[in-house]
């Protein structure tokens, strides 16, 4: 995260907001995150809100985006596979010009603070799946010129992603399981676990995984939770494959 961040940022100029029905409508939105199941709730919200989306997997993907164009609003998963959410928080909030929308997102409401710290507008606590939810964060983030004028719906919908990215992001937990062989892999899966299972409302997986986290030291403890997670996350694999 260099100077060459800040300097790339003030070339762009900031969005306006222009059909109140569809109130993100011009907003092009930057979600950085790992979970394809998340990643797909948020373009699912974008597109029924008016909102353009791009999406980024780590930090480096994000900062690469951030060279090129400046979006409306930037939305960063606090625990990311390459580094802090926190970090990426920091960095683009003190860019000038700021992007006009900086939120927070993670499994653990626990990080609120962290990504208010660091300088972000607010934070949504996953799953993120209300619309209306969604709509109010970033609009009462915006501001005061920038948001839509006169009388707005706030809908009640909520949006269920597609049951393939679940499938890819259980994949993925498999995948990561049979090479982790260090610390750093395990407390990676157990973060990236327990966020897709409460994106999914799973709370024996969700459980299942801050365990494995809490017993990440190693030993037999670690050694049990590795094979009992292995063996729900194959479970569900096979149960999603046959939706």
């Amino acid at each position: 995260m260099t100077d060459d961040l800040t300097r790339n940022l003030d070339e762009y100029p900031a969005w306006r907001a222009t059909l109140p029905q569809r109130p993100l409508a011009g907003l092009t939105v930057l979600v950085v995150e790992d979970s394809r199941f998340a990643s797909e709730a948020v373009r699912l919200l974008c597109l029924r809100s008016g909102a353009r989306i791009r999406r980024a997997d780590t930090i480096r993907a994000a900062l690469r985006h951030l060279q090129t164009y400046r979006p409306g609003a930037i939305i960063i998963d606090m625990g990311l596979p390459d580094g802090d959410g926190a970090e990426v928080i920091r960095t683009i909030s003190r860019a000038w010009p700021r992007v006009p929308v900086i939120l927070g997102i993670s499994g653990n409401p626990e990080n609120r603070d962290a990504a208010l710290a660091a300088g972000a507008d607010g934070f949504l606590a996953k799953p993120i799946e209300s619309l209306g939810q969604f709509q109010h964060a970033i609009l009462a983030a915006l501001p005061p010129e920038a948001r839509p004028t006169g009388l707005r719906a706030v809908p009640d919908d909520v949006i269920i992603p597609d049951q393939a990215a679940l499938r890819d992001d259980l994949a993925h937990v498999a995948e990561v399981l049979d090479l982790a062989d260090d610390i750093a892999a395990i407390e990676y899966i157990a973060r990236f676990l327990a966020g897709v299972a409460r994106s999914a409302h799973d709370r024996p997986l969700e459980d299942a995984a801050t365990a494995l986290a809490r017993n990440r030291d190693g030993g037999t403890a670690l050694a049990m939770d590795m094979a009992r997670i292995s063996s729900m996350v194959q479970d569900r694999l096979t149960a999603v494959q046959r939706c």
